[in-house]
């Protein structure tokens, strides 16, 4: 698989795991949230790399090769969610 191809994949996973930790973490019967707190760290943790990763390719294409706008909304949209995982996750983690 080409490298180019990467950071539209990983937004889309980045999307689909947003969601599943957004309804995951709501509150729940006795576990206090719907998924374990475990599944959940995991799921966080996975989806802030593959996210990161996805948007540094994606910034080193536009620099490199000067890709179009696409690109660069890509880019940002897999930084932002990356962010948004780095903070669930810290928010998450029982201190």
């Amino acid at each position: 698989m080409p490298t180019r191809h990467f950071p539209r994949i990983a937004l889309g996973i980045g999307i689909v795991l947003a969601t599943v930790l957004t309804y995951g973490s709501t509150p729940g019967a006795a576990t206090g949230t719907t998924l374990p707190l475990l599944t959940l760290l995991v799921v966080s943790e996975f989806a802030f790399i593959v996210t990161a990763i996805g948007a540094f390719i994606a910034f080193r294409q536009r620099a490199d090769v000067g890709a179009g706008l696409q690109t660069a909304l890509v880019a940002v949209v897999c930084a932002g969610l990356a962010v948004f995982f780095l903070a669930r996750g810290v928010a998450l983690w029982p201190l």
